[in-house]
């Protein structure tokens, strides 16, 4: 069954904001942050998502818990620190349609501090506002058969983008796990952004959630009431052009030289022949001229093998 949701003009509007800058992202060569930045944003995640939770700890205190440094803070949020940095490092690891996966995240992510990690819940549990429940998830016995029909959903045609958005409302909205459901459902949106394009693996969306953590509650509870994830669509593209608007203010990449442009075609087409044409596919903005010249300096140095003549010839990098 296919979750309830509209697709309105403003959602359309936001997936092709969102499609160009992942453009701009493109149009660099090699974006990929320097690893300081890199291990700064990742602090921001980590910080971002448990504090929605309750979590106590500030940017510096998770920054001084990835150094390997003493921090005076409960062993609980410690813990969370750890594990949820655990499963962010496992990332690029995971199947965002595998069921066996997600469930292997919550046991990573819940790991010492509930007795069901990585299990599914066998109670019925609610989300409490103050002292009022806001949000009464389906009976526990419904679990495995709500997540199997959402995961027949991400299988499904839906752009990637608005794809996300719908599995982070339904996945909050059955809340399959007796706690965690919260990080989780923001690591496997995480998760479905990095496999739509893997920039996401550095944008700290989970910090700009937090940013916005009271709209991101009123939006739940108001898809809640409405039946449909509609408008948490809305305020998720919004928040994930956000995210991208800040990468890209701060992420300045060094200039790109020849070996740089060899060394990721080397990653990328492996032991795989290529043709020019292919060389200026992974490389959007040089010219014909650049491209010739890195694939020539390549073949000089002794990188790469040149078969054919003229338009037939190809490339192999040398192992």
């Amino acid at each position: 069954m296919t979750p309830p949701f509209t697709i309105t003009s403003k959602i359309l509007g936001l997936v092709s904001s969102i499609e160009r800058l992942i453009g701009r992202v493109e149009s660099l060569d090699h974006p990929r942050p320097q690893p300081q930045l890199r291990k700064s944003n990742r602090v921001r995640t980590l910080q971002g998502t448990l504090a929605i939770e309750g979590n106590s700890l500030d940017l510096e205190q998770v920054t001084a818990i990835l150094d390997g440094k003493r921090v005076i803070a409960p062993k609980n949020d410690i813990r969370e620190v750890l594990n949820a940095n655990t499963d962010y490092e496992n990332l690029t690891s995971y199947s965002p349609t595998n069921q066996r996966h997600l469930l292997k995240s919550h046991g990573i992510m819940m790991k010492g501090l509930i007795p069901e990690a990585g299990k599914w819940r066998t109670g019925n549990v609610g989300v409490m506002k103050g002292n009022v429940v806001s949000h009464m998830a389906p009976p526990a016995d419904r679990v495995p058969h709500l997540i199997e029909d959402l995961f027949k959903f991400l299988k499904s045609d839906t752009h990637p983008l608005i794809k996300g958005c719908v599995f982070h409302y339904e996945f909050e909205f059955i809340h399959p796990f007796q706690d965690g459901n919260g990080r989780l459902g923001r690591f496997w949106h995480t998760l479905l952004l990095y496999h739509y394009h893997e920039v996401f693996e550095y944008i700290p969306l989970e910090s700009i959630i937090k940013k916005h953590q009271k709209r991101y509650y009123k939006v739940l509870e108001q898809c809640d009431h409405a039946g449909e994830s509609t408008l948490f669509i809305e305020f998720a593209l919004e928040m994930i052009m956000e995210s991208l608007e800040d990468f890209m203010e701060v992420f300045r990449p060094k200039h790109a030289t020849p070996e740089d442009r060899l060394e990721t075609a080397r990653k990328h087409f492996g032991e795989a022949s290529f043709s020019r044409k292919d060389y200026m596919t992974l490389h959007k903005t040089i010219s014909p001229a650049t491209a010739s010249r890195d694939l020539k300096a390549g073949v000089d140095m002794e990188l790469l093998a040149k078969s054919g003549d003229k338009a037939l010839t190809l490339y192999q990098f040398n192992s």
